[in-house]
């Protein structure tokens, strides 16, 4: 069972370029007790598009958690606020 939910919300923004993206990432665990990594992708604004993928460790979710993390840095994607949603 997974020890602590992780949320990370990035944000990625040019305006000569018009680009105003996000990424949401979630760590949490189902009503089975599967880890769940929920991911939220689009432009700022909008809904935007998610996948959520189960697995039966959490070591696994957790790597891919983190690998994504990495590769949204590298792209120029900056931590932000989680934005509350009404």
């Amino acid at each position: 069972m997974l020890q602590q939910p992780y949320h990370l919300y990035f944000e990625r923004t040019d305006a000569i370029a018009h680009m105003a993206r996000f990424y949401a990432m979630e760590l949490s665990t189902s009503l089975f007790g599967e880890t769940c990594l929920t991911r939220r992708w689009g432009r700022i604004g909008t809904r935007g598009q998610i996948k959520i993928q189960h697995f039966e460790q959490e070591q696994a979710a957790v790597q891919l958690f983190l690998s994504l993390l990495k590769q949204k840095q590298a792209r120029g994607y900056g931590h932000r606020q989680f934005p509350v949603i009404k």
